[in-house]
């Protein structure tokens, strides 16, 4: 029988340590050619857009998809501004095996990828963590990217101070907030842009020789979040190339200004997990990872939380 499971079913449910690995053999998957994934469709909608995104990981017989929306006049309503339902299938009958809330998954399972990310990009000796941000990414990736390198200074800065003073306080004062994005990230081995802002907030003479700057936000060709020289000086990859040429505006409209081409992204996440040695070439090569977010791995973490649920005797049955 299908069951429902509610936000808080859901974090019960996920381990993030669990979690990381899942991402790692999902991307791993994907980029074998072992997972069914089209890109994503989006269309705008009065409060912003929204999308849908069908998988199916062959190995694991893990089927559905994610129906999300991003709508960014959400704060001001008390809401957040990505909500989204994930509705889980069993592969070879169809049946819906759960329905469940996405928005907690979709946070959780971005900061597990950037800590795949992070555990083969980053320098191994990586040990400061510059964060711009101090929303629900910023939290969740404050969680995972310190179970893969161990950093003894983590400074963020936000453009809304009171949230930054909250992020700080619920850090439990491991977070040191600064008073400017630059001071941030100026000498950070690993940089996180956990922003909605859809200009660049990041300057590339603020970044160090051999740092690795992980990029979640600005997900539609229109958008940057990143300065394009800093992008064109860095090796570059990203979870997918399809949905890259496509979705990125990092990417998109660096290509278009003739800074590089299609060629300049080094490798999916996925190749590099099977080919640790398309990574990093040397200590002061700059990286960037430029995530998008896939079906592939809502479905995997919705998956994982399914399993995870029923052991716990968590959720509403569906009758």
């Amino acid at each position: 029988m299908a069951i429902w499971l509610n936000e808080a079913d859901v974090r019960a449910a996920l381990s993030m340590r669990e979690l990381i690995d899942t991402m790692q053999e999902t991307v791993a998957a994907f980029s074998a050619g072992c997972a069914k994934q089209p890109v994503r469709t989006v269309f705008d909608i009065p409060g912003g857009f929204f999308g849908t995104m069908p998988a199916l990981l062959e190995n694991s017989g893990a089927l559905g998809a994610k129906l999300v929306t991003v709508c960014n006049g959400n704060a001001a309503k008390g809401l957040h501004s990505h909500l989204a339902t994930i509705l889980l299938l069993d592969a070879e009958t169809g049946e819906t095996l759960a329905i469940m809330d996405g928005r907690f998954i979709t946070e959780a399972r971005t900061a597990a990828s950037s800590a795949v990310a992070a555990r083969y990009l980053a320098r191994a000796n990586a040990s400061s963590l510059g964060i711009i941000g101090s929303g629900v990414q910023a939290r969740s990736h404050l969680e995972a990217l310190p179970m893969v390198r161990d950093f003894d200074d983590i400074r963020a800065w936000s453009p809304t101070a009171a949230n930054l003073r909250e992020f700080v306080a619920e850090s439990g004062e491991r977070v040191r907030p600064v008073s400017s994005a630059r001071e941030a990230v100026e000498g950070a081995d690993v940089v996180v842009l956990a922003t909605s802002s859809p200009a660049p907030v990041l300057e590339n003479s603020w970044v160090k020789a051999g740092a690795c700057v992980i990029s979640v936000g600005a997900c539609r060709p229109s958008q940057r979040e990143m300065d394009p020289d800093l992008v064109a000086r860095a090796r570059l990859f990203t979870d997918t190339r399809a949905a890259a040429l496509q979705e990125s505006g990092d990417i998109v409209q660096g290509i278009r200004e003739d800074r590089f081409g299609e060629d300049h992204i080094a490798a999916e996440l996925g190749e590099l997990v099977a080919n640790p040695l398309l990574g990093r070439r040397s200590e002061d090569e700059v990286i960037v990872f430029k995530s998008l977010g896939m079906a592939v791995e809502d479905v995997a973490a919705a998956n994982l939380v399914y399993r995870c649920a029923r052991e716990l005797r968590k959720g509403v049955e569906l009758v």
